[in-house]
């Protein structure tokens, strides 16, 4: 891992596995030169979304529909928001990576008292959500500029506990390094409550998949495993709950998901914990 993917700790990125759109039907609303990449924020075809790189990259960091902010474009962050089905009622949650700000503005409308701590290593990525994607800070939603591992390590320092943590960090490329590793894991678990959950967006397709995969179950044991483009791992710190308490959270919570798009019998389906992977990968460590 080079210097600059170690550099790059708690970026967000949803990276959707989509292809661009091509750029005679795009309309540039903001370029950006930042301390870590080049933002830009384009139109198309109704949506607003942000890309890292340059507009005609395959990738997209976030998208939105500026006539339906509240709706939730991408696979992953509905999987994502799957974790309240696990910890339905969180007092405190952590978000590793903002983007355009998608998730924390998801949570603050299903869990208004919740506190919602988001960590992201780009001050100019915080300044885009705000002007183009309306992500607000207030009393129980607030923005650290900081590296994601640094942040949990000061947190763990504290005595701070959290309900859920969600780790949301990519460069321009992938997940960095020292955000995948069996000791960072374990960082991320010592400040999570006894029955707070973990949820982390991967790659269904990444080469490292199986070690992932691997080092998440070092820590955690069993995990709900969520595929489609993206990758979800949904694990507690305490007993995992079984299927059929999350489809009866799921059902109770649907009435307050379903204005997002999020629909719990698509996505009930996709819980399992079979292990999918090599019994023999090995884990990710520092």
């Amino acid at each position: 891992m080079s210097m600059r993917h170690t550099r790059l700790a708690a970026r967000v990125a949803v990276l959707a596995l989509a292809a661009a759109t091509p750029l005679s039907a795009q309309t540039i609303l903001h370029t950006e030169k930042s301390a870590f990449e080049d933002i830009v924020v384009y139109e198309s075809r109704g949506e607003r979304c942000m890309k890292f790189g340059s507009v005609q990259a395959p990738g997209r960091q976030t998208c939105q529909l500026p006539a339906r902010p509240e709706e939730l474009l991408f696979d992953y962050t509905r999987m994502m928001m799957a974790s309240l089905y696990l910890r339905p009622d969180p007092r405190r949650i952590l978000v590793i990576g903002l983007g355009g700000g998608s998730l924390p503005m998801a949570l603050a409308r299903v869990v208004p008292q919740a506190r919602i701590d988001v960590v992201e290593i780009d001050p100019s990525v915080a300044r885009v959500a705000e002007r183009f994607f309306g992500f607000r800070t207030g009393p129980s939603m607030r923005v650290d500029v900081a590296d994601g591992r640094a942040f949990v390590q000061a947190a763990a320092r504290r005595g701070d506990r959290y309900d859920i943590v969600m780790l949301d960090a990519f460069d321009e490329t992938y997940i960095p390094r020292h955000l995948s590793t069996v000791e960072f894991i374990r960082e991320v678990r010592s400040i999570l409550r006894p029955d707070g959950v973990l949820a982390a967006n991967t790659f269904a397709s990444s080469g490292s998949y199986a070690n992932e995969s691997a080092t998440y179950a070092e820590v955690f044991g069993a995990f709900y495993n969520l595929r489609s483009a993206n990758r979800v791992v949904l694990a507690s710190a305490g007993a995992l709950p079984g299927q059929d308490e999350v489809a009866a959270r799921a059902r109770a919570l649907q009435p307050a998901l379903a204005p997002m798009g999020i629909d719990a019998e698509r996505l009930l389906p996709m819980f399992s914990t079979r292990p999918d992977w090599p019994q023999d990968a090995r884990p990710l460590r520092d």
